[in-house]
């Protein structure tokens, strides 16, 4: 493949990781900077990939710390593996936050299944909490609760670091892309 082609299939790689939950790429890391300056990085669930935007999208709990992180410094990379593929995916850009109340948090929360919705019903993310039964759960009243805690993160990618693993000579490649997602350089470099 050129590298015209694998730009292109890492993206087809991406948008399908946001359709299929069985995807090597469905979950990824997302690394941001913590209020101490140190590096954090957690697992997400990619939601929604775009090819020609370049962008990725993530949902999270606004009382989270990568929410108020992100609100510091949005710069991010996200890193993701496919075992089957053999391929990482580096990417790295920044994000947008859109809040509680927002179209595309709305949104997010329409399409979410109930059994995710629960996720944003419960106390703040790292709170101590015990673990209930199912008679224990919030009342239905904790749906109101939960929309007003879903965040979206929208990803924009400014720079795709390609590696392939392969029995011999990996393989890497790096893609820069502009504000419009347009691919504006692209190159082979040594693994």
């Amino acid at each position: 493949m050129d590298l015209i082609d694998i730009d292109a299939s890492a993206w087809a790689e991406l948008e399908t990781a946001a359709a299929g939950p069985q995807s090597g790429f469905r979950y990824v890391n997302l690394c941001s900077v913590g209020a101490e300056g140190r590096p954090q990085a957690r697992m997400v669930v990619l939601r929604a990939a775009d090819r020609a935007r370049r962008s990725l999208e993530f949902h999270t709990d606004t009382r989270s710390p990568k929410w108020l992180e992100l609100s510091a410094n949005p710069d991010v990379t996200v890193l993701g593996f496919c075992p089957q593929a053999r391929l990482q995916l580096r990417l790295q850009g920044t994000v947008e936050r859109h809040g509680p109340g927002s179209e595309r948090a709305d949104a997010a929360w329409e399409n979410l299944p109930n059994r995710t919705r629960m996720t944003y019903i419960g106390g703040p993310p790292g709170d101590e909490r015990a673990f209930e039964t199912v008679a224990e759960l919030p009342e239905p009243r904790g749906e109101v609760e939960g929309k007003a805690r879903v965040g979206v993160l929208s990803f924009r990618a400014r720079m795709l670091d390609w590696f392939q693993l392969r029995q011999q000579d990996n393989r890497r490649a790096l893609f820069s892309y502009d504000e419009t997602g347009a691919l504006t350089h692209r190159r082979w470099v040594n693994p």
